[in-house]
Parts: structure tokens; C-alpha cells; sequence
């Protein structure tokens, strides 16, 4: 049965909206610096044979720090992680200074994330390949003629060749 048309039962709501994940930008960075941690106290194991004799390894790799790992350690997704994000963005919102604390801590999250990734590909702890797609990094070189245009090539005749 469908509420009655021009009743007012949303104003009987004691709030609206959900409850922040985060109270303070405080615990949130406290929550992130814990997954970072947990990231580089727990190294992925792999098994290796090594010497004359074969004998088995075990060598400890980098976890790099994702946002969807850090989701799934904060008990949430990337989508809820984007969305906060994006709401922060708004210029309405950001004149608070909780919230402009919150988009700092995020961007501090990004970065730190960012940095760890590009830092263990460029020494070889984790594979550039995929960290530079990743990443978005893009080694590309275009040969083009003048402004831009296509290359101009020129026939050449009447040369003889020795």
C-alpha cells in the first residue's frame, strides 16, 4: 500500500543520510597508515627452487598498496571511496574545514600510493610493465613533419649507385 499522496513522514526522521565511514580525517589516515602497514608486514610469498640440488625457497615479494585493497581493508569499495571523494569536490562542501581536511587526507592516500607503485617498479620490486599501466605512464615517441603534419618525403632520380 502506498503512502498516503502529500504526507510529510520524512520529517518524523531523527536524521538523513548515513552515518560518515569516518567521524575524523584523523581516523581515516590512522586507518590508511594501518593498511599500509599491514601491506608491508605481510610480503607475497612465492616458492622457489634454488642450487645444484633444488632445493626449495620460499622469497618474499612487495605488496603494493592499491585503493581497492585499502577498500577492502577499510570494510567498503572503491565506489564508496570515489564517491566521497568526488563529494568533497564540491565547492559548497569544502568550506568546511573537516571536510577540506578530508579531501588532503585522500589526496595524501593517493599519492602515497602512487609513489609506493612507481618506487617499486623503478628499482625492480614490482613488474613496470604492469605498474606503468597502472599508472597511466606511457613511454611514446610520434615522428611527425612540420606543425604537426605528416612527414614529407621526397623521389629522388637520376642517382647512381656505386
Amino acid at each position: 500500500m502506498p503512502a498516503p499522496i502529500g504526507n510529510q513522514f520524512w520529517k518524523l526522521r531523527s536524521k538523513h543520510g548515513r552515518d560518515r565511514l569516518f567521524k575524523t580525517p584523523a581516523l581515516l589516515w590512522k586507518a590508511c597508515e594501518e593498511y599500509f602497514q599491514w601491506c608491508i608486514d605481510n610480503p607475497l610469498p612465492e616458492i622457489d627452487y634454488r642450487g645444484k640440488d633444488a632445493d626449495q625457497v620460499t622469497l618474499y615479494k612487495m605488496r603494493p598498496f592499491t585503493i581497492q585493497g585499502l577498500c577492502r581493508y577499510l570494510n567498503t569499495n572503491s565506489v564508496w571511496f570515489n564517491q566521497f571523494e568526488e563529494s568533497l569536490k564540491d565547492e559548497r562542501k569544502r568550506k568546511t574545514s573537516k571536510n577540506k581536511e578530508f579531501s588532503q587526507i585522500l589526496t595524501r592516500v593517493r599519492e602515497t600510493i602512487y609513489e609506493q607503485k612507481f618506487t617499486g617498479a623503478a628499482s625492480g620490486f614490482l613488474n613496470p610493465m604492469i605498474i606503468a599501466r597502472d599508472l597511466s605512464l606511457k613511454d611514446r615517441s610520434e615522428l611527425s613533419g612540420p606543425a604537426g603534419g605528416p612527414i614529407q618525403t621526397q623521389q629522388i632520380t637520376g642517382m647512381e649507385i656505386k
